[in-house]
């Protein structure tokens, strides 16, 4: 597929201008879209020609994980640090790939020559990225959480919606694991029902537990480092000097730019739990605890509670999230022993730090109890004498990596789109919001509004977007 395309086209295809936007009542139900209209023509040994964005870290190990699969092609390489150690080492394996700073360059200068895109960058610069790569015909994977800010998740499913032949797919990998497969199995089957409470945990340490919460203003200004595009690097974002604070995954810690453990990680804890019971958006978000709160960077320790209504036949639903090395959730008689899951993948060449509970779930309905760990870990029955015989789960077919290139060839229908992803990552949005305002939040999943704070309704939207970035929040 080689289609002369340029930023002129993403501007021209711009049509929804953001002075006086909000959200209530504009939103209709995104509906799922079918497989067939996903469906690109690729010969029959053709291979998606993949551009990366988001070369280092968290970003290099994606792009290894596509090569791996034998469906892709490395066509461009782009990444605001280039000269960083992460991304040389990238470099060097794939010599042939074009060499980018600015994805809008990319486009400009090969756009024809690229089928899809992988966005392996901040939180924080997910949005625009995927916003163009979607305008332009691109099939878009980007890592979780798909957008920072409630408004952004919002724009993305309606561009997904509107550009209809476009494969989205988030990055949270177990989506096309065990987990995924059993909890489907096991809902339809019957066995995970009426589930009135789930428990979610991350009590790991975080790059911020070190740092004073008692802070004032924001890290003082730093020399940029030679070579690299700080200007790009910060994007839809207000200007923030340069602090080594913010760099290689310490931009995880700051409101301004990442979703803090629950983003991280819920994602990989929630996912399948938040599809399969149709949770979609909660009506109340309650931090019932904040340890170390302050107005910049995440708390120390987190307890959010996320209320969901009756949906159909199934009962209402509280989802309390916990995080902080000590904010250990209470777990039910008989829970045995919490072990490090080998189904957690290594982030970023790093190690999971032990925790006294390892991340995971604990999922209680009326008749049941399951402990779950995250990513692809499957559930179990507490106690186990409780376990019953059950019909073997189906096998995935390709893992996630797979998953997206399939779609994109109309092999497989992608698992994790930004219409399954999307009200997830909202729900996380408003979590964040809680944490930071330090407030409880009545939110109306209708019309998509907070009912009981005007401040925090206007965050939903959020600050306008630096000069010269307005136009990726136009569809």
């Amino acid at each position: 597929m080689k289609n002369a395309v340029s930023r002129r086209d993403f501007l021209k295809k711009a049509g929804l201008a953001t002075s006086g936007l909000v959200l209530g009542g504009m939103f209709p139900n995104l509906s799922a879209r079918s497989e067939s209209s996903a469906k690109q023509v690729f010969g029959t040994n053709d291979k998606v020609n993949l551009a990366c964005v988001g070369i280092s870290n968290r970003g290099g190990e994606i792009l290894r994980e596509f090569n791996k699969t034998g469906l892709a092609n490395i066509v461009a390489l782009c990444d605001v640090d280039l000269d960083s150690k992460g991304c040389r080492k990238t470099i060097a394996e794939f010599p042939k790939a074009r060499l980018f700073r600015d994805f809008r360059e990319m486009f400009d200068k090969m756009g024809g020559d690229i089928d899809a895109v992988s966005v392996g960058t901040p939180d924080h610069s997910h949005f625009p990225i995927c916003m163009m790569a979607m305008a332009l015909g691109k099939h878009v994977y980007v890592e979780k959480p798909m957008a920072r800010t409630f408004y952004e998740a919002e724009l993305m499913m309606r561009a997904a919606q509107k550009y209809a032949k476009v494969v989205t797919q988030v990055g949270n990998q177990g989506h096309s694991g065990e987990n995924y497969f059993q909890f489907k199995a096991w809902k339809e089957a019957g066995i995970i029902k009426d589930v009135t409470e789930i428990t979610a945990h991350m009590n790991g340490a975080r790059r911020w537990h070190p740092w004073n919460p008692d802070i004032k203003q924001y890290p003082p200004a730093e020399t940029i480092p030679s070579g690299m595009d700080w200007d790009t690097w910060l994007m839809t974002v207000r200007h923030h000097d340069f602090n080594s604070k913010y760099h290689n995954g310490n931009w995880r810690c700051w409101y301004d730019f990442g979703m803090g453990a629950l983003g991280d990680w819920g994602a990989h804890i929630l996912d399948t739990a938040h599809e399969f019971l149709d949770l979609g958006l909660p009506y109340e978000i309650d931090p019932i605890k904040l340890e170390g709160h302050n107005d910049y960077f995440f708390p120390m320790a987190s307890t959010i509670k996320f209320r969901f209504p009756k949906r159909g036949s199934m009962p209402p639903v509280d989802v309390t999230w916990y995080d902080g090395v000590n904010n250990i959730p209470p777990v039910p008689e008989g829970y045995g022993v919490s072990e490090l899951d080998p189904n957690i993948p290594l982030v970023a060449g790093g190690k999971i730090q032990p925790a006294k509970l390892n991340p995971g779930k604990i999922i209680y309905s009326k008749d049941l109890i399951f402990k779950g760990g995250t990513h692809s870990s499957p559930l179990h029955i507490i106690p186990e004498e409780k376990a019953k015989a059950l019909s073997e789960v189906p096998k995935s077919t390709s893992n996630h990596h797979e998953n997206f290139l399939l779609a994109c060839m109309g092999k497989e229908k992608a698992r994790s789109p930004f219409e399954i992803f999307g009200p997830l990552n909202q729900m996380f949005s408003l979590g964040v919001m809680a944490q930071r305002m330090n407030t409880k939040l009545l939110f109306d999943r209708k019309t998509k509004e907070i009912t009981n704070n005007p401040f925090a309704n206007a965050l939903l939207v959020g600050e306008p977007p630096r000069k010269g970035w307005e136009e990726f929040y136009k569809i």
